[in-house]
């Protein structure tokens, strides 16, 4: 073999890791997306990996049909998938507020994209099969395409979404294979009709990238203008979600991935109903452990016992305790609790760190998201139920946030009945918060108490002793009517229970 047909041979196997690398990449875009968008990860990640491997199926049979210029269609491929990969995620972000049928998109994106690159190897094998034998040929086509496919799974989690964010993570690569594409075309001009057409729209697609890219920032703006009612302040995207604050002249609110966590406007009704009812049920609470609530807004509530000496915060994405710890307008909100000498911040995997924990707590306050996938329903399960209980004192009482009683009451349910079914006591209560309209909480305890609400303290905006023997008080549309199944990590019942019953709420 000649020196020139080794340089390139090798030359179109570095363009098979750019394939699988990129290729993946935009996999990982669109699972992501669609996580943030639409919610329940596990569920946007299986289906979006099985449209993709069967469009490339598609696509590698496809490739049958390609007999001549096989090497100006594999430029003219790899063109295509860095036009529709590259601008993939700032498209999806535009179109989400704005079409009815956004799955139809996500998916014929993914579909597009899998076939095109289900088409390259196969046409890349074609061109090399009479320059490599053919045993050598698959041995190193496909040892390339496995190493990109790990590469971009390290570097996705750990480099691009952290630092780069999901629209300028897809124009990167985009423009990763149009670069690829333009070298192949100048590289092999001689070898290959209209390469000269092939180079200019190579270099058209470049700068049209390039131009995106820097002006990401303001097309994702654009597309929170058009999804949230109000002005967005501040917006960022961490490993974990997208974090989203919008403004009006009344109130503040925080989202993450799209669902409404707290309005300033009352989000004190639902602090003071998480917090108080344990804290008023202890005699000297000192240990405080509090699962999620990464904003210090329960913290502050805490605080306002004397008695407390420390209290523990676990919560997993660090950029949501940074944020809430340094932004002026939100420290005001949580009267800079985070920053308060009592209080440790962990960010850790509550699930992990609650198993490494040694520590017996007088109090445990949970205030993790509403079991919509998977990843949370665990953290509502058995098992991490009992993990809750060995951390508790005998006397110590857990609350736990447990979405609404009114839309789903079986989850709401089931989250009591996986308490009791690791024998822990429950009492269970409401409250009315506007934002978010009749929500739930249950204590529970590994011994009954001696009194509870025994002292409530004074002043507070909702709270008070008519109020709380209201709010344990159930009518009939928020109990359970029938025998719930236990949440367990091997059947996670309760986020069937939540899907099938704000899935009916929210067709309304």
């Amino acid at each position: 073999m000649s020196r020139k047909e080794n340089s390139a041979q090798w030359l179109l196997l570095t363009a098979v890791f750019v394939i699988a690398t990129c290729g993946l990449i935009y996999e990982l875009v669109a699972g992501t997306l669609a996580s943030y968008l639409l919610g329940d990860s596990i569920t946007q990640f299986s289906t979006i990996i099985g449209v993709y491997l069967f469009s490339m199926g598609i696509g590698s049979f496809l490739s049958k049909y390609f007999s001549k210029n096989l090497l100006a269609w594999f430029i003219r491929i790899e063109l295509l998938v860095g036009l529709v990969g590259g601008f993939s995620s700032a498209l999806l972000f535009i179109v989400f507020p704005l079409a009815a049928s956004f799955r139809i998109i996500l998916y014929a994106i993914v579909l597009i994209t899998g076939v095109l690159v289900g088409l390259e190897i196969p046409l890349l094998m074609r061109i090399l099969e009479n320059k490599v034998e053919f045993k050598e040929l698959v041995s190193r086509v496909f040892t390339f395409d496995y190493i990109g496919a790990l590469l971009a799974s390290l570097i996705f989690p750990l480099l691009l979404v952290p630092h780069l964010g999901l629209i300028r993570t897809s124009l990167f690569f985009g423009i990763l294979n149009v670069g690829v594409g333009w070298y192949l075309a100048y590289k092999f001009s001689k070898e290959i009709r209209q390469g000269g057409m092939l180079k200019i729209t190579a270099i058209l697609l470049l700068i049209a990238q390039i131009v995106c890219f820097f002006f990401s920032e303001k097309i994702m703006s654009y597309s929170e203008a058009m999804t949230y009612d109000d002005n967005v302040v501040y917006s960022t995207s961490t490993p974990y979600q997208r974090i989203v604050i919008t403004k009006n002249k009344h109130e503040l609110r925080l989202f993450l991935n799209g669902n409404l966590q707290f309005s300033t406007a009352d989000e004190y009704r639902y602090h003071e109903a998480l917090v108080h009812p344990t804290f008023s049920s202890l005699s000297n609470p000192e240990q405080v452990l509090v699962l999620g609530g990464g904003d210090g807004l329960a913290v502050r509530e805490i605080l306002k016992y004397p008695s407390v000496k420390q209290v523990t915060l676990v919560d997993l994405d660090p950029a949501m305790t940074r944020l809430f710890s340094r932004q002026r307008m939100l420290t005001m909100l949580n009267d800079s609790s985070l920053l308060n000498p009592k209080v440790h911040v962990r960010n850790a995997d509550a699930f992990t760190w609650l198993r490494n924990n040694k520590t017996k707590f007088d109090a445990i306050v949970v205030d993790f998201p509403d079991p919509s996938n998977f990843s949370i329903g665990k953290l509502y399960s058995t098992s991490f139920y009992q993990l809750l209980k060995h951390a508790l004192r005998p006397d110590g009482i857990a609350v736990i946030q447990s979405t609404s009683p009114y839309v789903a009451p079986k989850s709401f349910w089931c989250v009591d009945t996986t308490l009791r079914a690791v024998g822990l006591h429950t009492i269970a209560y409401h409250n009315y918060v506007p934002s978010f309209g009749e929500w739930g909480y249950i204590m529970a305890t590994p011994e009954k108490p001696h009194q509870w609400f025994s002292h409530i303290p004074a002043p507070l905006k909702y709270l008070n002793p008519t109020t709380l023997q209201q709010m344990l008080t159930f009518p009939e549309d928020m109990k359970a009517h029938q025998l719930l199944d236990i949440n367990k990590l091997n059947n996670q019942a309760l986020v069937k229970y939540f899907e099938e019953e704000w899935g009916k709420y929210l067709e309304r």
